[in-house]
C-alpha cells in the first residue's frame, strides 16, 4: 500500500513539473521574442537566454521536467537582464 502511495505521489509531482515546464518555456519564448523586437537581441544575456531555452526545450522533449523548469527559470533571468541592457 505504501509503495502505491509513493508511486502516485511521484506521478503527481511529475505532472506538475510537466505543466510548469511547458508554461515556463512558452512564457520565456514570448519574453525572448519581445526582447528581440525591443532591440535587445545583441546582448550577451539574450544569447545566454536563447541557449538556455533551447536546452529547456530539449529537456522537455526527453521528459526531464525538473531540469526543464530550472533551465527555463534561468533563461527568464537572462531575458530580464537583456531587457535592462546587460
Amino acid at each position: 500500500m505504501s509503495l502505491l502511495l509513493v508511486t502516485l505521489a511521484g506521478c503527481a509531482t511529475a505532472l506538475q513539473d510537466r505543466d510548469r515546464c511547458g508554461n515556463l518555456v512558452d512564457a520565456a519564448w514570448q519574453e525572448l521574442d519581445a526582447a528581440k523586437v525591443e532591440g535587445f537581441a545583441g546582448t550577451v544575456s539574450y544569447a545566454k537566454a536563447a541557449g538556455l531555452l533551447t536546452r529547456a526545450k530539449a529537456n522537455q522533449a526527453v521528459e526531464d521536467f525538473a531540469d526543464c523548469v530550472d533551465t527555463a527559470q534561468r533563461a527568464r533571468f537572462f531575458i530580464a537582464e537583456s531587457r535592462k541592457g546587460r
